[in-house]
C-alpha cells in the first residue's frame, strides 16, 4: 500500500520517513533469515537489491522525502548490521519432502501438493497412508495383512480412497509389525484395521480387519487423543490421561498383571491409578508412558533393558524408572528394543538394546538404566559455568550457545534400530543402524528434520510418526519474486508489447540483466518513463523473457523459443540463449526442423545449428518435402545442399 505525501513523493506507508540506513537495516533483518544457508547468489542479489532500494528512496527535495538531513544529526549513525545468527531460521518450519520416501514418487506433483499428513509403514516400508487438505484419506502399496483397509487384499500402486474415514480429521496414527493400523480422530474416535492374529484391533476377535472398524469396547464416552502400536499390541491415551491396552501380551506388554492376550481395550492401572499420563510409546513388545509431572513408567518385555528399571526382567505391570527421579521428562520414544527420553532441560537419555549403537554411547553394550548422552563435552563444548563465577566474553557466548542449542526433539520407531534428535538451532543428529552401518555416536547430518533421517537411513525406511506437512504462507526470496512478476499492485514500470502491459520492478530488472542496468541510467530516456514501448519482439516472447528474470525458467514452444533466442542474442543473455537452444532441441520435428536450422544460423548458435543440421540429414527425404524447406533463402539452401553432400547424404 502507498500514500501520497503532500510535500514529497509516493512512499511506503508506515516507514515514517526513516533514514535510508535504517530502512536498509530493517530490510536486511527481515529478509536475511529466509535465505538458504548455501545460496550465495541469493545473498548477493539481496545486497544489490538493498543498495538499489536505498538509491531509489534517496530522493532530493524537502522533508517529505527519505533523504538524510544535510546537517550533522545528533543521533549516532546506523550501520549495515552484521547478519543475525542463522539459528533465527528455526522459527520457520521447513517443508518436509515426502518425495524422500520412494513410495511417494508414484504420485504426481499436483497430488503431492494436496497432502497434509502422511505415514509410510510396513515391514519393508511398502505401504502408505495420507490425508489431504480437505480431509480425504488415501492408501496405496502392498496391502500386507489387509493393512490398507480397502476392503480387499489387493495391492495397489494407485491411491485408493477410504470413504469411511472421509472428513474425519486425524490427530494420531500408529502401526504394528503385522502390520495393523490404529487411527484417532479429532472427535476422539478410534479406528483400527489390518492384522489381528492377537486381537490387536481390539474388537474381541482374531479376524483380519479388511476395512476400518470403530473400536468402542470399554471406550464409551472416552476421547482418544493418542495411539501407539507395538509389534502386535496396542495402546490408546484418553483426553483425561488414562491408558488403555490390548492385543498380544506374552511378555506383559498390555500391563494387566498376566500374560494372557487381551481381546478388547483394558485400562492400565496399578501404578498408573490416579495419575495423569501425557504421552505413550511402544517398542516391539514393551510399553512406555510419561506422566504430567515428568515421571516415566514402563512395562512388558525387558530382556535388553528397554524398560530402564535396572534389570532385564519382564514387568507385567507399569514400573517407574527410578534412575530418572528428579528429572522432568517431556517426550519418550521407543525403538525396536531401546528407549529414549527428553527432559524439560533439553537433556537426552537412552537405555536398552545397543547392538547397532542405537543408544549413542560410543559402544555396543546394552544399558539396563538410562544413560545421559550427547553431553556438553561430547558436543565439543566447555564446562557449564557456575553461577556468579568470573567468565570471559568468549565463555559467556559459549554458555549462551550451549543453553540455546538444547535438544528439542527425539525420534525412534519400533520397526527400526535407528535414533535421531534435533537441537534448538535446527541441527539434526542420527545414530544406530543407518543404511547397514552401526553409528555408535550421534552423527551431525545436513537434514533439517528428524523425519528425513528415517526416510534416507532407517531400515526399513518407514516414518517414525504421522508426518504433518507444513502448508503456511512462508515464501522464500525466490518464491516472493516469482509471485510478484506482472503484479500491478507492486510494479513501478510497465512494458507495452502488442497493446498489452507487462508489470515489472526496475530494481529486479537492474539486478538480473545488464541490458536494463544500462538502460535505467540518467542518460537514457527510458529511465524516466513509466511505460516503455517494445515493437521488435512479440508479446509472448518478451513476457517470457521478463518472467525468466524473475524465475530462471522458460516455458515456450520451440517456434516461440526462436524469437526468444533472437532476444537473448540481442541482450547478450548467454544463459537464456542456452535455455532456448535446449527447448528447440527438445521440440524439433520434421515439419519445423529446417526453420529451426535457419534460426540457429541467423543467431549464431553453433551447437544448435549442428544439432538441427544432423536432424535434417537423418530425415532428409521427409524434411525436403516440407513447406519450410522450399521457403528458405536460396543461399542457405545451396549451403545446406553442399554441406549435406559432403556428409554423404546423397550417396546411393
Amino acid at each position: 500500500m502507498t500514500s501520497e505525501s503532500p510535500s514529497g513523493p509516493t512512499i511506503w506507508t508506515g516507514l515514517e520517513r526513516k533514514t535510508n540506513a535504517k530502512l536498509k537495516a530493517a530490510a536486511w533483518y527481515v529478509w536475511y533469515p529466509y535465505i538458504s544457508d548455501d545460496n550465495n547468489n541469493e545473498v548477493t542479489a539481496l545486497l544489490c537489491f538493498l543498495d538499489d532500494m536505498e538509491r531509489c528512496f534517496s530522493v532530493s527535495g524537502d522533508s517529505g522525502g527519505l533523504t538524510a538531513p544535510a546537517s550533522p544529526s545528533p543521533v549516532s549513525p546506523v550501520l549495515t548490521p552484521t547478519p543475525p545468527p542463522r539459528r533465527a531460521r528455526v522459527r520457520y518450519p521447513a517443508m518436509v519432502d515426502v518425495g524422500k520416501w520412494p513410495l511417494f514418487t508414484l504420485l504426481g506433483a499436483q497430488e503431492v501438493s494436496r497432502i497434509r499428513q502422511a505415514c509410510v509403514f510396513g515391514t519393508s516400508a511398502n505401504e502408505a497412508i495420507y490425508i489431504t487438505q480437505d480431509d480425504e484419506v488415501f492408501v496405496f502399496g502392498l496391502n500386507c495383512s489387509n493393512c490398507l483397509g480397502t476392503g480387499d487384499s489387493q495391492s495397489t500402486m494407485v491411491p485408493k480412497k477410504l470413504d469411511f474415514l472421509r472428513g474425519k480429521k486425524v490427530v494420531s496414527l500408529s502401526y504394528g509389525s503385522g502390520p495393523h493400523v490404529l487411527l484417532a480422530t479429532e472427535g476422539g474416535e478410534l479406528f483400527a484395521w489390518g492384522h489381528n492374529g492377537y486381537s490387536q484391533l481390539g474388537n474381541g476377535t482374531t479376524n483380519q480387519g479388511v476395512s476400518p472398524i470403530l473400536v468402542s469396547t470399554n471406550l464409551q464416552n472416552k476421547k482418544i487423543t493418542q495411539v501407539a502400536c507395538g509389534s502386535h499390541h496396542s495402546l490408546a491415551l484418553t483426553h483425561d490421561g488414562e491408558v488403555f491396552a490390548w492385543g498380544y501380551n506374552n511378555c506383559g506388554q498390555v500391563g494387566s498383571g498376566a500374560t494372557a492376550n487381551q481381546p478388547t481395550p483394558r485400562r492400565v492401572t496399578n501404578c498408573l491409578q490416579g495419575k495423569v499420563v501425557m504421552g505413550i510409546a511402544c517398542g516391539q513388545t514393551s510399553s512406555m508412558a510419561v506422566l504430567d509431572n515428568g515421571e516415566v513408567f514402563g512395562w512388558g518385555y525387558n530382556g535388553n533393558g528397554q524398560l530402564g528399571v535396572g534389570n532385564n526382567g519382564n514387568q507385567l505391570t507399569p514400573c517407574r524408572l527410578a534412575a530418572l527421579q528428579g528429572l522432568c521428562v517431556l517426550q519418550i520414544a521407543s525403538g525396536y528394543a531401546h528407549s529414549l527420553a527428553l527432559t524439560d532441560e533439553g537433556l537426552l537419555y537412552a537405555w536398552g538394546a545397543n547392538t547397532y549403537g542405537q543408544l549413542g554411547t560410543g559402544n555396543k553394550s546394552n544399558q539396563l538404566s538410562p544413560v545421559h548422552i550427547m553431553a556438553e563435552k561430547e558436543r565439543g563444548e566447555g564446562e557449564r559455568p557456575t553461577v556468579g563465577s568470573k567468565r570471559t566474553r568468549e565463555n559467556t557466548e559459549e554458555a549462551w550457545h550451549r543453553e540455546t542449542d538444547r535438544i528439542v526433539e527425539i525420534a525412534a520407531c519400533h520397526s527400526t534400530h535407528t535414533s535421531a534428535c534435533k537441537t534448538q538451532s535446527g541441527q539434526v543428529y542420527m545414530w544406530g543402524q543407518c543404511r547397514g552401518q552401526s553409528i555408535v555416536l550421534p552423527h551431525l547430518t545436513h537434514f533439517s528434520c528428524t523425519d528425513d533421517v528415517f526416510a534416507c537411513f532407517a531400515t526399513p525406511s518407514v516414518m517414525w510418526r504421522l508426518l504433518s506437512i507444513e502448508h503456511d504462507d512462508f515464501l522464500t526470496v525466490a518464491q516472493s519474486l516469482r509471485k510478484e512478476f506482472d503484479s500491478p499492485e507492486t510494479a513501478d514500470l510497465k512494458f507495452s508489447v502488442d497493446g498489452k502491459y507487462i508489470h515489472v520492478h526496475k530494481a529486479v530488472l537492474k539486478i538480473r540483466c545488464e541490458h536494463f542496468r544500462s538502460m535505467f541510467q540518467s542518460h537514457w530516456t527510458e529511465d524516466m518513463k513509466e511505460v516503455i514501448e517494445i515493437d521488435q519482439f512479440s508479446y509472448p516472447v518478451y513476457r517470457s523473457f521478463l518472467e525468466f528474470l524473475y524465475t530462471d525458467n522458460v516455458d515456450l514452444p520451440p517456434e516461440d523459443a526462436i524469437g526468444l533466442l533472437d532476444l537473448a542474442t540481442s541482450y547478450c543473455e548467454n544463459r537464456l540463449k542456452r535455455l532456448c537452444q535446449h527447448i528447440i532441441k527438445r521440440g524439433i520435428t520434421v515439419e519445423n526442423a529446417f526453420s529451426l536450422l535457419s534460426a540457429a544460423v541467423r543467431y549464431d548458435a553453433e551447437d544448435l545449428e549442428e544439432f538441427c543440421f544432423k536432424f535434417c540429414v537423418n530425415h532428409l527425404t521427409e524434411v525436403t518435402q516440407t513447406a519450410a524447406f522450399w521457403q528458405i533463402d536460396g543461399n542457405m539452401l545451396k549451403e545446406f545442399i553442399c554441406r549435406a553432400s559432403r556428409c554423404g547424404a546423397f550417396k546411393n
